[in-house]
């Protein structure tokens, strides 16, 4: 191999981003089901801060996240990012969870095993750094729920359209608020604000300390952080984002 050739690849090898691509995990929820994820290792190491993504109605973990991942990635943090019992291919993806079973028809409050189940693989996989909740839509709502049940394990909660309504009694997350001790954050794009009831809920959300955005321009979930899907920048969502995990996920 001539020297040039040598330096080339050497530039390759240690150009290329340390922990980018994903590795594909799986694990069982409490209740025997197994869930397929995928797990970015920050360069810095297990003890670096951890951000389990949660995806929205008939969606999935590559289809929403792949680029908000790796922008978390880069940012410094491990990212483990789950296909939830109920979704599907809304984003073009596939949900490698619901290909495994014959029950496809599974309620929103019923996934929160999975949620669960998430957080204690990341612990028990030895993720040491404090850990922020992520959730989009209805598994926005369940991470409300999430953060308050694990209150040592989770330092944060962030909800990007947080559902409610019928399909969400028993585990919508205004009934979590009155014991929630952790920072949140409730992220609202700006056309949800004509919805009486969106209206309703940010007003509970500040009334219990949570932090409240508006994103304008946006869409609804974790979405709002696309710009293909807004249409627009979004680095000012991002900001306030990013801002909120520097200050919440900040190890002691």
């Amino acid at each position: 191999m001539t020297r040039l050739a040598t330096a080339l690849l050497f530039a390759l090898l240690f150009s290329a981003p340390v922990g980018a691509a994903p590795v594909e995990i799986q694990f069982s929820s409490s209740d025997g089901i197994t869930v397929f994820g995928d797990l970015y290792t920050s360069a810095d190491g297990k003890s670096a801060p951890v951000v389990l993504l949660f995806h929205q109605a008939r969606g999935d973990a590559r289809g929403e996240y792949s680029g908000i991942a790796n922008r978390l990635l880069k940012a410094g943090y491990n990212i483990l990012a789950i296909d939830q019992r109920s979704g599907g291919d809304r984003f073009g993806g596939v949900n490698r969870t619901i290909a495994g079973l014959d029950k496809t028809d599974y309620a929103y409050c019923e996934v929160y095993p999975d949620l669960e189940a998430a957080l204690a693989y990341a612990r028990e996989s030895g993720f040491s750094g404090p850990l922020a909740v992520w959730g989009s839509s209805y598994s926005a709502a369940l991470v409300f729920q999430l953060g308050a049940k694990h209150e040592t394990e989770v330092a944060a909660i962030l909800g990007f359209s947080p559902a409610s309504g019928g399909p969400l009694a028993g585990c919508a997350p205004q009934q979590y608020l009155a014991k929630l001790s952790i920072p949140a954050l409730a992220l609202r794009p700006q056309g949800e604000f004509e919805i009486e009831s969106v209206q309703a809920q940010m007003k509970e959300f500040e009334h219990f300390g949570v932090q409240t955005y508006v994103a304008d321009p946006g869409v609804h979930g974790s979405s709002m952080l696309n710009a293909e899907r807004v249409g627009a920048s979004t680095e000012a969502t991002w900001q306030v984002v990013l801002e909120f995990l520097a200050r919440t996920l900040t190890s002691e």
